[in-house]
């Protein structure tokens, strides 16, 4: 499932509003909105948790959102009616490289960018987040802060949904498996290290699990499940999204839909029961995907994935990620694994 990185997103100048007081860039003082040029804010900051505050509106009714680094949705489109102004707050992760474990390092610091049908920047103000909670993500390309149009990871999409307070740390990579997760210095070597007492760690990995055996994956997701809670983090697994395959009674395919490898192991199948054996907190994302793509239909299903930009029925489309970080918000919620106050619903 690994493919050839795309471009960077370039930012196209919209006209924003941009009018608040200096900024200051020493010690612990705020960064402000002489730092944006257009619909672009760059902070020279080092690698680390911020809170960020927008002021938004202008004179002119407007509508805005917010995404930072590698295409992270941050906030999600918001409307101000003319001459009004209304400040939103959210908890970004600054870290090198900014996107997927292995890929590029990406530009030094924190970019935002404003995006939206009529974006209007009143205010911004970037501190040092004091007491944020982390949510890190290990997965594959299906989750992972893809790095070019039209592709998107749930996980890319997952910070729109959170309040200032709580934060997304995408350690999601393309192409991997539980054993490249473990064996590569540069993922779960890299990551294990970082996770703190209290953080949430979500780990969905199965896609590119094709040839490995039952015993081997049963072993290997109890091995991060282990070493989460070595670091005192709190793992939760997450059954995989299904693939767009369908049967001709419009059903899901048992096999490849419903991630069956070609060994007979059934991935989905075994996460829940590692997870009630170690008793972990369960997202069964392949059931919640499941119903919606079958709901949807072999033409409605299509928008979710890149179907008709791609022919590709695995990977996620900007929209369908969207709808399936929401599902994963959901779940958050439901199991109350995160404060009802840190999550934006509707």
């Amino acid at each position: 499932m690994r493919r050839v990185k795309a471009a960077a997103l370039v930012a196209t100048a919209l006209g924003a509003v941009l009018t608040a007081t200096p900024a200051h860039a020493r010690g612990d003082q705020p960064l402000g909105i002489d730092h944006c040029t257009a619909t672009v804010c760059h902070f020279d900051v080092p690698p680390g948790t911020y809170d960020v505050r927008v002021t938004l509106g202008g004179e002119a009714a407007s509508s805005t959102s917010v995404a930072g680094e590698t295409r992270r949705s941050l906030l999600p489109e918001s409307a101000v009616a003319a001459g009004e102004r209304v400040a939103r707050s959210f908890t970004v992760n600054v870290r090198t490289p900014e996107g997927e474990p292995t890929g590029p390092d990406g530009t030094p610091g924190l970019d935002l960018t404003l995006g939206g049908s009529a974006p209007a920047l009143a205010g911004i103000r970037v501190t040092p987040a004091r007491h944020a909670r982390q949510i890190i993500l290990i997965g594959d390309s299906t989750v992972c802060d893809q790095p070019g149009d039209p592709y998107s990871g749930w996980g890319q999409q997952l910070p729109q949904y959170l309040r200032k307070g709580v934060s997304v740390a995408n350690y999601a990579d393309s192409g991997e498996s539980t054993v490249t997760y473990l064996q590569n210095p540069q993922l779960w070597a890299t990551v294990q290290p970082l996770i703190r007492p209290g953080d949430l760690v979500l780990v969905q990995l199965a896609h590119n699990d094709k040839t490995t055996d039952e015993a081997t994956y049963r072993a290997n997701l109890q091995t991060l499940v282990a070493g989460i809670r070595a670091r005192g983090g709190d793992p939760v697994l997450v059954t995989p999204i299904v693939r767009r395959w369908f049967n001709a009674d419009g059903t899901l395919n048992n096999n490849t839909a419903l991630l069956v490898n070609g060994l007979g192991v059934d991935h989905p199948a075994v996460i829940r029961s590692v997870a009630a054996a170690e008793n972990v907190p369960l997202i069964d994302l392949t059931a919640k995907t499941k119903a919606l793509v079958e709901s949807l239909g072999v033409e409605g299903s299509k928008a979710l994935y890149l179907y008709n930009e791609k022919r590709d029925n695995t990977h996620t489309s900007v929209h369908g990620a969207t709808v399936y970080a929401g599902l994963v918000r959901d779940e958050l919620l439901a199991r109350h694994l995160v404060p009802e106050g840190s999550v934006r619903v509707g």
